[in-house]
Order: C-alpha cells, then sequence, then structure tokens
C-alpha cells in the first residue's frame, strides 16, 4: 500500500533521519517505537501526506485512503459531536448526496421518457453501493463508536468547540474509525482514553480490516495490537516481526551482538593508533601511517545501547511517617449538581501502593485533590497521618510550568539555596545538560516538559507521593527508569495511571473508583482484572476428567493450526524475497542511470545518451511491474 524509499528529512542542521526505506503492506499491524525526538510523530505526518520528506520518494496505492489522529488537535471542526463524526464517512456522505439527485430528476421523469430507464439503472447501482457502505446504519454505528470510547450520549448533540481537548481527542478518533480507511495512523491513541475505553478500542482494531501504524507507549496495548515493530532511532528504521514483548527479547540479543561488535571494533582501533603514534615520526613508515590515518577517519563507529542518553534517577529517601498514612472516612463531594462521592472510605497504611482506576469522571483526580488538601471534602473527614510529607505529580502539571522561565529557573522556584548549586547536576540526568537548561519551557516537547516536572519533584524528600498519569508523554525507556525508582521508593505511593503495565509494575492494591465509593483489591491489575471478570461469569461446574481431556484435545489442535500458519507464512515470505530482492536490484540500476542522465559527458555520445534514456525508461517500467507483484504478494501474506 506504502513505500517509503530512502527518505530524507531535517529540521535545520537536524537530521531526524536520512535513506530511511519501509514497506506497509495491506494488513500491515505496525507498532511504531523509539525514544523521543527520534521522528516518529514526523514519520506519521509523511506517510499521511500532511508533510514533505526532503529526499526520496513515497509511493502510494492508487485510491489509498488514511487516516491519520494526531497527538493534539490542532484546530476545533464546527458543528455537534455526533455530525462531526459522521463526516468521517465522507463516501456514504457522497454516495447519499448522489441519490438525493437522482430521486429528484426521477420524480420529474414523465411516463416514456427514455431517460428513466438509464436513471433507474445508476439509482439502482447507487442505492446497492449505499447498502454495502452501511449507510442505512452509519449513524448508529457512529453512536456505538462513540460510546464505546466514553463519549456519553448526553454530549451528543453538544458543539464539539465546548469539549476539552481530551474529549474532542476521542471525537476526531470516532470520526477515523467510522471512515474506516485502508491505512489508519495512530499517534498515542491511547493517551486521553480510560481503561475501559481502551479495552474497546483494542476489540475494534481487532476486527479492523484496514492495516495501521500506531506509536504507543502503553505496552499492553502494543503485545495485543501490533504484529510487527518498527524501532526509529539514529540508525535508521528496524522492523522486529512479532508483539512488542517479542521485540524486547529478539532486541536484547541483538544488542548483545553489537555490544561484542564494538567491543572488536575498540579493540581494532586502538591497536591502530598504537601504531599510528609509534611511528607518526618515522619517514619509513609515513605512507602507511597515512593510510591508517585515513582508513580510521572513514570507520562508522559502532554506537553500543548502553552509551545511548537515558533518564537517570532515584527517589530522596523517605522519611518515616506514621503507620496511618492518610485516612477518609464518609466522605462526600459534589460539584455542582454532579455527586462524585457519596461516601468514600480509604486507609492508606504505611508503603501501601495503590494505584486507582474507573472510568473518566469517576473521581480518580478528586480523591488525589482530597488526600493532598486542594479540595475540601462537603461531609465526612479526611485527614493525614504523623510526619506525612506529600508529594504530587498532577496529571496537568506540565501546563503548571512557568513557559517564560528557563529550565534552571524552574527548578530554582522550590529549590532550597543550599541544593541549588546541584540542580545542573540533577537536571543532566534527566538529559538537559549543558545550554540545554537555559531552554525556556515554551520551547520543550511534551517528553522534555515531564522530566522537567519529575526532576522537581526530586527537590525535596516525601513519603507520599500522588501521581496523576506520570507516564503520559515518557517514552518507554524513560517509563521503565521511572518504574524502576519507584521500586526503590520506600514510601507510601497512589499512582492514576492507563498504562497496564506500569501498574502491575508499580501498584500492590487496586482501588476501583465509581458509584461514589473506593472499592480497594489486594493484587495488581490483572489480578484485579481477573477477579472482575471471574465475578462476571456464572459459577463452573468442577472440572471432570472428560472436560481436561478435550481441554488437552483442543491445545493440540491450536498447537497444529499455528504450525500450518506458520508453515503457509513461512512458504509466503519464501515467495516474496526474490521479488524484493529484484526490486533492490532494479531500483539501483534505476539509480546508476538516473546518474549517468545527469552527467554532461554523456549528451557528447548521442548514441550512448539514446540507449541511457531507453534503458532508464525499461527500469521504470520493470520497476512499476516489481511494485505491483509485491503488493499483490504482500496483501496475501498469512496473518
Amino acid at each position: 500500500m506504502v513505500h517509503l524509499d530512502r527518505i530524507a528529512k531535517q529540521f535545520g542542521p537536524q537530521v531526524v533521519f536520512r535513506d530511511l526505506t519501509w514497506r506497509i503492506p495491506k494488513g500491515a499491524r505496525f507498532g511504531l517505537v523509539g525514544p523521543n525526538g527520534a521522528g516518529k510523530t514526523t514519520l506519521l505526518r509523511i506517510l499521511a501526506g500532511e508533510e514533505a520528506a526532503d529526499g526520496g520518494e513515497v509511493h502510494r496505492s492508487g485510491g489509498l485512503t488514511v487516516g491519520y489522529l494526531p497527538q493534539e488537535v490542532e484546530s476545533i471542526r464546527e458543528g455537534t459531536v455526533l455530525r462531526v463524526v459522521l463526516e468521517g464517512a465522507a463516501e456514504i456522505g457522497k454516495v447519499e448526496h448522489r441519490l438525493r439527485h437522482l430521486e429528484a430528476e426521477l420524480a420529474a421523469v414523465v411516463p416514456g421518457d427514455p431517460r428513466g430507464e438509464a436513471l433507474t439503472a445508476t439509482y439502482g447501482d447507487l442505492r446497492h453501493r449505499f447498502e454495502v457502505l452501511g449507510g442505512d446504519h452509519v449513524e448508529a454505528k457512529a453512536r456505538a463508536i462513540l460510546t464505546g470510547l466514553g463519549v456519553e450520549q448526553a454530549r451528543f448533540s453538544e458543539p464539539l468547540a465546548l469539549l476539552s481537548g481530551g474529549w474532542r481527542m476521542r471525537v476526531v478518533l470516532a470520526r477515523l474509525l467510522l471512515g474506516a480507511p485502508d491505512l489508519l495512523l495512530l499517534d498515542e491513541p491511547t493517551n486521553h482514553l480510560d481503561l475501559e475505553a481502551i479495552d474497546w478500542l483494542e476489540g475494534f482494531l481487532a476486527d479492523f480490516e484496514g492495516a495501521f501504524v500506531v506509536v504507543s507507549h502503553d505496552r499492553y496495548f502494543l503485545n495485543r495490537m501490533v504484529r510487527a515493530v518498527a524501532e526509529l532511532s539514529q540508525a535508521g528504521l528496524t522492523v522486529w516481526p512479532g508483539t512488542y514483548d517479542d521485540y524486547l527479547e529478539a532486541k536484547e540479543v541483538a544488542d548483545a551482538a553489537r555490544d561484542k561488535a564494538a567491543r572488536l571494533q575498540a579493540k581494532e582501533i586502538a591497536r591502530v593508533e598504537r601504531f599510528i603514534e609509534r611511528f607518526r615520526y618515522k619517514a619509513t613508515k609515513a605512507r602507511q601511517v597515512q593510510a591508517r590515518v585515513k582508513a580510521l577517519e572513514k570507520v562508522e563507529r559502532i554506537e553500543t545501547e548502553s552509551a545511548r542518553k537515558t533518564i537517570r534517577f532515584g527517589f530522596p529517601p523517605a522519611p518515616r511517617s506514621g503507620d496511618i498514612v492518610a485516612r477518609v472516612e464518609h466522605a462526600t463531594k459534589a460539584f455542582g449538581p454532579r455527586l462524585i462521592y457519596s461516601d468514600a472510605n480509604l486507609t492508606l497504611r504505611r508503603g501501601d501502593r495503590l494505584a486507582l482506576v474507573g472510568p473518566n469522571g469517576a473521581g480518580k483526580t478528586t480523591l488525589l485533590n482530597l488526600l493532598d488538601g486542594r479540595l475540601p471534602p462537603d461531609g465526612g473527614d479526611v485527614a493525614l497521618g504523623h510526619n506525612v510529607l506529600v508529594q504530587r505529580y498532577a496529571q496537568h502539571q506540565l501546563e503548571a510550568l512557568n513557559p517564560r522561565f528557563t529550565v534552571l529557573e524552574e527548578l530554582e522556584t522550590i529549590a532550597d539555596p543550599g541544593i541549588r548549586p546541584r540542580l545542573r547536576t540533577l537536571l543532566g540526568t534527566f538529559l538537559f545538560s549543558g545550554q540545554d537548561v537555559e531552554k525556556k519551557i515554551a520551547v520543550l516537547s511534551g517528553g522534555e516538559k515531564a522530566r522537567v516536572a519529575l526532576a522537581k519533584m526530586l527537590l525535596r524528600p516525601s513519603n507520599l507521593l500522588l501521581l496523576d498519569e506520570p507516564t503520559n508523554h515518557l517514552d518507554l525507556q524513560s517509563r521503565e527508569v521511572l518504574e524502576d525508582a519507584l521500586d526503590e521508593y520506600e514510601g507510601t505511593l497512589v499512582v492514576i495511571s492507563h498504562d497496564r503495565y506500569f501498574i502491575n509494575r508499580v501498584a500492590t492494591s487496586i482501588g476501583e473508583v465509581g458509584g461514589g465509593r473506593v472499592e480497594v483489591f489486594p493484587g495488581d491489575y490483572d489480578a484485579w482484572l481477573e477477579k472482575k471478570q471471574g465475578a462476571e461469569q456464572p459459577t463452573a461446574a468442577p472440572v471432570k476428567e472428560s472436560d481436561r481431556a478435550r481441554e488437552r484435545e483442543a491445545r493440540r489442535t491450536e498447537a497444529e493450526e499455528r504450525n500450518r500458519r506458520y508453515r503457509d507464512r513461512k512458504a509466503h515470505e519464501e515467495r516474496l524475497a526474490p521479488v524484493e530482492a529484484e526490486i533492490a536490484r532494479t531500483e539501483e540500476r534505476l539509480r546508476a542511470l538516473t546518474e549517468a542522465q545527469a552527467d554532461p559527458a554523456l549528451y557528447r555520445d548521442p548514441a550512448r545518451a539514446k540507449e541511457v534514456g531507453r534503458d532508464k525508461v525499461e527500469a521504470e517500467g520493470k520497476l512499476a511491474d516489481l511494485y505491483a507483484r509485491w503488493e499483490t504478494l504482500a496483501g496475501e501474506l498469512p496473518g
């Protein structure tokens, strides 16, 4: 469907990528990963046609439809929520408009008019097309998608402009899903969704017939949704087959091999440098020394994973608090007529690690506001225990940073005088080194602002951390560093997150918020989910030996089917490989012929120039045929 051929992109002196090649066939399900700043969003925009590459070529299949969900909605569309979503079914709208036009023409046709038969036939064809596209049910489908994404029916008739950014993103996503494009490009689609909406989206994408490329830092989502991971880094784009876990496993092996190659390379470079240093001033060795100097200049140094920069930090030691860290007793809270808590009860003990879950609007952030004193309860009591020191990472803390301050000035606003000399060192652990600390907050990316907010939390010790979506805007590697730091944290933790992997790593209990209450379950997210799903199922009868035999037979059949699919896929890939090799050879020949035509000396020999021109036309035709052949084979590739 889409083929990026050696594309390049840079912004000023910063090279984002060069010579990047990537083929996206029909039905592909890619997860696009890489550190913040690697160019993932830029690559999606090029795929969507919203940004041009500086070099190379972008080949798209004829008639290809693409749906692109950016991280932020840049403009607010006019119209109500439901009307904006229905705009996503553009083709249905065009067909419906044509049908209404034909109906008016048919109504004006008098008996015996020869145009009647042709108009009736055209109307019948269009009506069939309308039904195939689901035109009769498009509004019902739009409502179902909005509901699945957590948009309440009462909001369907509201103007989109009145919704907050997070809710507008849901509406834009619903509009894309309704349109069912051939290729979906999703940039952090789960950032503004709660856990229930994420589950619904996973179910929708599982049945989606088109291809998609998704940028996500949600490891659960990637493991469940993608069939291959495309890793974007300074080295270029590398595609790894399988889930995100498969990618991590294969990458670990590849990184070990790369580290070994880097050590061998360093050893050889050191040997050559010793030779140069030893014989630099010996006339009889001058030619050999110069040859080795030039050879070293051409060596492309192997960059190891361990050499790449990543944030590193740990929370300050937590002062000891009382055994009871916080207590919520029969608390009530309402905002106007909207009741959030009617009888909330919660006891936090020293060392508790609680994750709050529940749909958006249930009251998770409100509970954190009650715990840190930003909101008083309307009734009941909320009290902190002895010697409790609270640190808060707010969901919108990034917006609370002063855009006029530099990174260093932002930390200086809360740092004690004795700590200020060490602020540059602290910022260095968050990848703000040298002149980076003088950057204005206003020009920072979302990931950089998140790192500043985390750095501010380290300036004062605490024994109660309240974290509201702390992993938003952090890349996967930074999330792992945060998880490791929280593992070592000895205080009490209350966290809100829609990252299920993160919850499993840091939480030992789950607080389900809803219905005006908080119910605590021991265990991680998976244990809570299993308990909930088990409660929704009827009580199972005792398992008989015959049932076990059937289960074993089912597993054996499933394994055989899996092996058969693997053999089919392997055979298909073997058919695809020679076509890809021929494409590479033809592309190389076409480049050589193009370079030859760019040489003025060629035209001194008219016969030769004519021959080169003929060969180039032939190569272009052959390449077009090969692309078509590759696309057909790739589209038939078993899942």
